[in-house]
């Protein structure tokens, strides 16, 4: 486990590193993978919505009809439903391929800041995230783990409020590459 110390505050975040299914961890927040429309979708979109029920959809259709679809990189929140956890932080990762390795990169970079900032903003102190963009979106799994784990580790070296950070590894080969980041 990686500890991450606030020099100013003194506080220490934890990064953890979990084999499971996001939808049942309990935390403030899990993050969802999501599509440019949030209208869910195949692998961890489409779990998130089945598993939190129609309310996530509906306050997916809200924000739709109030900013229009979600930009590579951004994130926005909505109720968990039915899930354990109490906010879904939705992000939509870089489809590989369709921008230069470099711009890809700091766009899923930009999808876990982003996601963190959110958390901060409505005070959620545990997040978990998945693999973002390494299923369907093809980003090569282990150049994704470490733009997340570089990604995390320097937004909780500079910002106090989040407490733990969870890797949610669906698969046995994410698990391992994250596990060799964060000996």
């Amino acid at each position: 486990m990686f500890q991450a110390i606030d020099q100013k505050a003194g506080v220490m975040a934890s990064i953890k590193l979990i084999k499971g299914d996001i939808t049942k961890e309990s935390v403030d927040a899990i993050v969802n993978a999501a599509n440019a429309s949030l209208m869910g979708g195949g692998g961890v979109d489409g779990a998130i919505h089945r598993a939190g029920g129609p309310a996530i959809l509906e306050e997916c259709k809200a924000i739709r009809r109030e900013c229009g679809e979600c930009p590579t990189g951004q994130a926005v929140i909505t109720t968990a439903g039915n899930m354990p956890a109490r906010k879904v932080i939705h992000t939509v990762g870089p489809i590989w391929g369709q921008q230069s390795p470099e711009k890809s990169d700091e766009l899923l970079a930009n999808c876990y800041r982003n996601s963190l900032s959110l958390a901060v903003r409505y005070g959620l102190k545990s997040v978990a995230f998945p693999n973002i963009s390494t299923g369907v979106y093809g980003f090569p799994k282990e150049r994704a783990a470490v733009v997340a784990v570089g990604a995390v580790q320097a937004f909780l070296a500079v910002q106090a409020e989040i407490e733990e950070v969870r890797f949610l590894c669906f698969d046995e080969e994410n698990y391992q590459l994250y596990e060799k980041l964060l000996g």
